[in-house]
């Protein structure tokens, strides 16, 4: 039965969005400035009608609306460009299954990620993070995304793999999805299938790492199955594969277990990377945020141990800085919605099959629900402090049956390394404020590098000098273009039944449902 959110009674406004192109419609805005068009939409409506290509879509701009959407599934199936590009990818796994099949996926999946399990796993990923940071040197230049990305590897394959995914093999991992997260963007805004199936360069490389991808995947699932078993999910999809998982949820096929392993490692890896290499970012623009956060960590890791689960809850500004990180700047920020009936939403009559988009980033900037949006101000979380109301816009997990699966895995472990290598390390820009990304599949930097720099504690000597105070986001944006730190080519969704902790004050906070 479809779930029914009240909405506030008020009258609805819709518009179209404007700058229309023959044959691309809105795509050369959203492939441009796609996060300018954005913020441009709230002005014309409340939905407001895009063009994708020769197709109509219907942005949601307004948070009551949105949940609307989220909480009826039914009426409102994943779908449209930006899924009809994922299942190419990721099969039909938890994130883009269809509503009729979601219930019995998500049934099997989450025992993976109940609280229980993510605490038992806290010290480990504090580890992963100790490790990524073990070779740099102060004053030396650090690959700052390369090191999260490496370091969401390594803790996503512990859950998936039990650590079977050897150095070679992660780091093929990592070199795929970055050619397909960049891949899939483009592929979701121009939605014509036939410039996807030239032979271009661009074209070969995602073909060739979408293959690469599946065979190493399907080469892990070869060898555990010759192998002994293991408690991780890879042993949990074997175990219902062969239809003695002891739950009803029915046997998996073979290539069920290859697309939720697949859906897995792209959502468990790349967006949460993204909200890490985005958090020392804004550390670096923000030195005021950044010594608070460090005054928390010289107290509560005092002796410079990874945190467990006592100590991960006693980080409260560490979480408010993860969490007004995943509202700045959403790594999944974009997606998109199928009708699958002839429906009225906020006034307009949407026929069986329309698209229907809604944005977090879109939501998270808007000052009705958070003060100078473009700001990056972690004290916004503190109890009852002014976000405390603003609960419906922040929704970098989703909301409704399909929220993500990993929300409380995502937060725990970004909070985790962020306390880790914050504790040791000061990450400075070579020169000037970063400014912002743009996004592709995901939102984040792409190629940040920062220098590093080692903390002592107060007692021992006090911190290094902080540089100037940051900006806001578009202060940078117009006064300084994206550097080697700003990525020029970023990603638009990621899935989202696998992401970070819910906000203090609000339901939850970076993808779309994993």
């Amino acid at each position: 039965m479809s779930e029914a959110v009240p909405v506030t009674e008020r009258v609805w406004t819709t518009g179209v969005a404007p700058g229309i192109f023959p044959f691309f419609g809105h795509a050369i805005a959203l492939l441009s400035r796609p996060l300018d068009f954005l913020e441009s939409l709230p002005a014309r409506g409340d939905v407001v009608e895009v063009r994708l290509g020769p197709r109509r879509a219907w942005m949601v701009c307004h948070p009551d609306l949105v949940h609307q959407v989220l909480k009826d599934p039914r009426t409102f199936d994943k779908g449209g460009p930006l899924y009809d590009r994922l299942r190419g990818l990721m099969g039909d796994g938890l994130v883009t299954c269809p509503h009729d099949d979601h219930r019995r996926q998500r049934r099997l999946l989450q025992p993976a990620f109940t609280p229980a399990r993510v605490s038992a796993l806290t010290r480990l990923m504090g580890e992963e993070a100790a490790s990524v940071c073990r070779s740099w040197r102060p004053g030396r230049r650090v690959d700052v995304t390369a090191a999260m990305v490496a370091l969401t590897t390594g803790v996503t394959s512990r859950l998936l793999f039990s650590g079977s995914l050897d150095a070679g093999r992660a780091a093929a991992v990592r070199a795929c999805l970055a050619v397909v997260v960049r891949g899939l963007f483009v592929r979701t805004v121009v939605p014509v299938d036939a410039l996807f199936r030239l032979p271009t360069p661009g074209n070969r490389r995602y073909r060739s790492a979408v293959r690469r991808l599946h065979g190493l995947v399907d080469t892990l699932i070869a060898e555990r199955r010759r192998g002994a078993p293991r408690d991780d999910l890879l042993g949990t999809l074997l175990t219902a594969a062969g239809g003695g998982d002891g739950a009803d949820t029915g046997p998996l096929t073979e290539r069920e277990v290859r697309d939720q392993l697949v859906t897995l490692l792209l959502t468990g890896v790349e967006s949460t990377a993204m909200c890490l290499a985005s958090v020392f970012a804004l550390l670096a623009d923000h030195p005021e945020a950044e010594r608070t956060l460090h005054e928390e960590l010289d107290a509560v890791l005092a002796d410079g141990s990874v945190p467990g689960p006592g100590e991960l809850a006693r980080l409260a500004r560490t979480r408010d800085v993860v969490t007004e990180t995943l509202r700045l700047r959403p790594p999944g920020w974009l997606f998109t919605r199928l009708t699958t009936r002839e429906t009225e939403l906020a006034g307009c009559r949407l026929p069986r099959g329309a698209t229907v988009l809604y944005s977090p980033y879109l939501l998270h900037h808007r000052d009705t629900a958070f003060p100078e949006p473009d700001r990056f101000r972690p004290e916004r979380w503190l109890p009852g402090g002014e976000a405390a109301g603003a609960g419906r816009a922040m929704l970098p997990f989703a909301a409704g049956s399909r929220k993500c699966i990993g929300d409380t895995f995502a937060m725990t472990e970004a909070v985790a390394a962020v306390a880790v290598i914050a504790r040791h390390w000061r990450l400075r820009a070579p020169a000037g404020p970063l400014g912002r990304p743009r996004p592709a599949a995901t939102l984040g930097p792409r190629t940040l590098v920062l220098v590093g720099e080692p903390r002592t504690r107060p007692a021992e000597g006090g911190p290094a000098s902080a540089p100037p105070h940051g900006r806001n986001e578009r202060q940078a944006r117009h006064a300084h273009p994206p550097r080697q730190g700003a990525s020029q080519d970023i990603p638009l969704t990621g899935p989202q039944d696998a992401a970070p902790k819910a906000p203090r004050t609000g339901p939850t906070t970076a993808g779309d449902d994993v």
